[in-house]
């Protein structure tokens, strides 16, 4: 029996998308992944030039803070963030200790745990 991917990382820059793209390529891995069996997905959102936080990220934040995700989503956590909620994060998913190098302090990622 293959063992169950329990983290997986997202790169929803890919391909250059414009914000809604990113957002609904989001939106459909991370419904993917709970089908999958994976606990924690890592999204590579970037940062945006701006120095203020890119048009991708808002966009994905947002989202991820919608009503509609609810069912799909137990909790988040922006890079910037890892620090304060690391413990909470790595209770819910272990395997995201391989990933932590990439994810603290990092604005370009967040991470969400799916229910």
């Amino acid at each position: 029996m293959a063992a169950t991917i329990k983290v997986k990382e997202v790169n929803l820059e890919h391909g250059y998308p414009t914000a809604d793209v990113a957002v609904r390529n989001m939106v459909d891995h991370l419904g993917t992944c709970k089908r999958q069996g994976v606990r924690s997905v890592v999204l590579i959102h970037g940062y945006g030039s701006s120095g203020v936080g890119g048009s991708i990220k808002t966009a994905v934040q947002r989202k991820l803070k919608e009503p509609s995700m609810v069912g799909l989503i137990r909790m988040t956590c922006p890079g910037e963030d890892w620090m304060d909620r690391k413990k909470i994060m790595l209770n819910s998913c272990p395997g995201l200790k391989d990933y932590e190098s990439r994810i603290s302090g990092n604005y370009g990622v967040t991470v969400v745990i799916l229910k």
